[in-house]
Formats: structure tokens, C-alpha cells, sequence
């Protein structure tokens, strides 16, 4: 691990909770490192497990809403400008509006478990200007059991939290698989409801 990253994480350690929260907020490191990061704290008593997933939750919706509004009030031609400084680059932008436009606005929460459209799907939602309510409601639904997971997962590997991502594999998996069938039966519940709309 870098050591810039080590400073930041470092730093947030005195922070106790609210760095938690900062950590997430701000989308400078994974959102995955940061929780087991935190989970490490969690497992040499600087903090507790309870209150490292609540501000694990808080921090990662409020970075979501943070990029709803980006897409609302910036719109893509702000994105493709600056949206690498948030590690969201063009083609993301290109499969979260897909997905986004073919599931609709229920895509937020199974989204959220998939790679590459997991940051970027809030994106199609602040352009399309979705219900900020809704959202906020769908990515928090999701953001709770990816900070439990993480949390738990540097709690258990303590001293060798940095290993995180391999671990969370065997979870992530069927995770996503689960949240991809989810999303495939959302589009047929969809596509024959219009259908039997279109009969009458």
C-alpha cells in the first residue's frame, strides 16, 4: 500500500468516527479500504463495531448524494472534465446511464454491489434528476451490509487488514451474482407489466 494512503489512513485514525466518515466522503481511497481500515481500529479497541458501520454508512451516502448532485447540477460535460479526479471516468459515466435508462431507478441499490457502475450509477440519477429521497433511501439500503462486511472483515484480519480484498472475495461474488439476477428480474417484471398495460 502506498504510503500516501497510509498517511491519509493514519491521519483519519485520530479522527476516530468522523474519520471514518471523511474517509468515505471525500473518495480519495476505496471505500473498501477505508471500512476495514476501520474494522483494523475496531480490532485494537480505538473504536467499536457498531459505530464504525454507522459512520461507514453515513460517510459513503453522503459521497453518493455529493455525486447525484454533481450529475444534476454539472451535468456529463462536468463530469467528462473532472470526473477523474473522482475516479469516474467517461466509460463508467457510458454503462451506469445504460443501466440506469433499461432498469430504472431501482438499479441504485443493485448496483451498488457491482464493479464499475457501483460509484458512477448515482451519476444517471442526479442528471435524470431522481427523487433525492428515493435515492438517498436505495444507496443507504446498500451501503449498510458493504460496511458491515468490510468493518467485519478488518475487525477478523486485524494487523493484516491491507489483504481485505482477497478475503472479500468468497462475499463479493455471490453478491454481485445475486444483485445482477435481481436487476434481470426487475427488467422482465417490467417488460411484461408494460406489456399487459399496452393490451388494455
Amino acid at each position: 500500500m502506498g504510503d500516501f494512503i497510509q498517511s491519509i489512513l493514519t491521519f483519519l485514525t485520530d479522527l476516530g468516527y468522523f474519520g471514518v466518515a471523511l474517509g468515505l466522503m471525500i473518495e480519495i481511497i476505496p471505500s473498501e479500504i477505508v471500512l476495514a481500515y476501520a474494522g483494523y481500529l475496531v480490532s485494537q479497541g480505538h473504536i467499536n463495531f457498531v459505530g464504525a458501520v454507522i459512520a461507514g454508512v453515513i460517510g459513503g451516502t453522503i459521497a453518493q448524494i455529493f455525486v447525484y448532485w454533481i450529475g444534476a447540477y454539472g451535468g456529463r460535460p462536468f463530469l467528462k472534465k473532472y470526473g477523474k479526479y473522482i475516479f469516474i471516468h467517461e466509460k463508467h459515466i457510458d454503462i451506469a446511464e445504460n443501466w440506469f435508462n433499461k432498469y430504472g431507478s431501482g438499479v441504485i441499490f443493485t448496483a451498488r454491489f457491482i464493479p464499475v457502475v457501483r460509484h458512477a450509477i448515482s451519476i444517471p440519477a442526479g442528471i435524470t434528476k431522481m427523487s433525492l429521497k428515493k435515492f438517498t433511501l436505495y444507496t443507504t439500503l446498500a451501503i449498510i451490509p458493504w460496511s458491515i462486511l468490510f468493518v467485519a472483515l478488518g475487525d477478523q484480519l486485524s494487523s493484516n487488514w491491507k489483504n481485505v480484498n482477497e478475503f472479500a472475495k468468497p462475499y463479493i461474488q455471490p453478491a454481485m451474482i445475486i444483485a445482477i439476477g435481481l436487476i434481470v428480474l426487475y427488467f422482465i417484471y417490467k417488460m411484461f407489466h408494460y406489456r399487459r398495460i399496452n393490451k388494455f
